[in-house]
């Protein structure tokens, strides 16, 4: 099953340890225009490597990582490692901390039908297309995405807590979130947790795109040599792994900000009641308490107007579809297909292509851009339950894009991780390979 290996960590140099909360950054598809602006001031914080700016910016990433090496602004660790990090945070009105523990490692680039690596959602074409080209000209990854391991004993959890009692970094960073980074080389110790994960798939929770990516871009390495063998660094991909099994993996919902120029509110209206039953909002901050325990609710905001839309029983039951009742059923997928395909004209499978969708995690965010009538409407929906991510990954199905949000987010510049062979290179034999 799932084949790991520690990594020779790349990180920032230690004379930069006091600054590291300027050179973090969140995660790409999370970054918001303003927080960009403000992390481009910095010289040498990681945006410059997972965000680039300029006309070619995949290939100015990879001359600003070769001047960051040169000048030892970054550092490798000559001793791979398994990079343990935890997560502490509250949510308004959450009086115990919870902590997400977990570790960084490298996994093989399994393709999704290998079965060893399992998706939850659609991908956006043109951001893993932006993910490969970058993987491509830097052969480098700034962030780990996020995987979930079931394992009901916690055999590694012992583990980790004996590592973060040493951490090499202890921070806040731009969520409030607590980050502390630890690091194990003992070999032993690496050893029991590459055996842990080798009877185990691994079901992606986050980085849908940078994970689609590394696999087309060892696809094409395979290609390109002759003598490939599988154990070269382009097989390999950095993962931050928890266990699903954990009390504090927590799921925030996404919502969905919709451009239809070509439909006024009206017709919208009009074909959204020959679907779902809508009922008119006397205050727009009352929606996500009324969708909150009702199967197939949703809010739909316009810009002086505000609706609860719940799909009718009866549509549901007369739809014929190849979907099996797992994915069928879902929020998501009944919100996706009856409302942007069948009200809005925007068929289904082509939607991860769409331009005129956009994704926000913020509820207020939302009303305020259709306010501004920056866009048409605002769809609001509902966080998925863990149990139904698991379920859907061991269907083979995808729900549709942007379904999940992890919280929190992992950090962009904490550690960093190189596929050039050079710095790939070591006799991983002794970790039991």
């Amino acid at each position: 099953m799932a084949e790991i290996l520690p990594i020779k960590g790349w990180r920032y140099h230690e004379k930069h340890r006091d600054q590291l909360g300027q050179l973090v950054s969140p995660l790409f598809d999370v970054v918001s225009e303003k927080q960009l602006k403000a992390l481009y001031q910095h010289t040498f914080n990681s945006i410059h490597v997972t965000v680039p700016l300029g006309e070619h910016p995949a290939r100015l990433a990879a001359d600003t990582l070769r001047q960051w090496k040169e000048d030892a602004v970054i550092v490798q660790d000559q001793i791979p490692g398994i990079y343990v990090y935890y997560q502490y945070f509250k949510f308004p009105g959450q009086e115990e901390e919870s902590c997400r523990k977990g570790f960084i490692a490298q996994i093989k680039a399994y393709d999704w039908d290998e079965g060893i690596v399992l998706r939850h959602e659609n991908t956006i074409a043109k951001s893993v297309d932006d993910r490969i080209e970058l993987l491509r000209q830097t052969e480098f990854q700034s962030s780990a995405t996020h995987g979930l391991y079931e394992d009901p004993l916690h055999l590694l959890e012992p583990l980790m807590d004996e590592a973060i009692q040493n951490p090499i970094v202890d921070m806040e960073d731009y969520q409030g979130v607590r980050e502390v980074l630890a690091v194990i080389h003992d070999v032993p110790t690496i050893r029991r947790f590459l055996q842990v994960l080798s009877d185990k798939s691994i079901i992606l929770a986050d980085g849908h795109h940078r994970y689609e990516g590394a696999i087309q871009y060892r696809k094409s390495q395979i290609i390109s040599h002759a003598e490939h063998q599988g154990t070269e660094a382009y097989n390999y991909h950095m993962m931050y792994f928890t266990n699903a099994s954990s009390k504090d993996l927590k799921i925030l919902p996404t919502h969905r900000l919709i451009h239809v120029p070509a439909m006024d509110e009206g017709a919208i209206l009009d074909q959204t009641s020959q679907y779902f039953d809508v009922r008119e909002l006397d205050d727009e901050e009352e929606i996500y308490e009324l969708i909150l325990q009702k199967k197939w609710a949703f809010g739909l905001v316009f810009r002086e107007k505000a609706f609860k839309i719940k799909l009718k029983e009866s549509v549901y039951e007369a739809w014929e579809t190849d979907f099996p009742e797992t994915i069928k059923a879902l929020d998501l997928v009944v919100l996706h297909y009856f409302f942007l395909d069948q009200v809005l004209g925007m068929p289904y499978e082509e939607q991860r292509y769409s331009g005129n969708i956009r994704y926000e995690r913020n509820l207020h965010k939302c009303f305020a851009t259709v306010a501004q009538e920056q866009d048409t409407l605002a769809l609001i929906t509902k966080d998925v339950p863990m149990k139904q991510v698991l379920e859907v990954c061991k269907s083979g199905y995808t729900m549709p894009q942007k379904s999940t949000y992890f919280y929190p987010k992992t950090l962009s510049g904490l550690l960093f991780a190189s596929v050039k062979q050079e710095e790939f290179e070591f006799p991983y034999e002794a970790y039991g390979r």
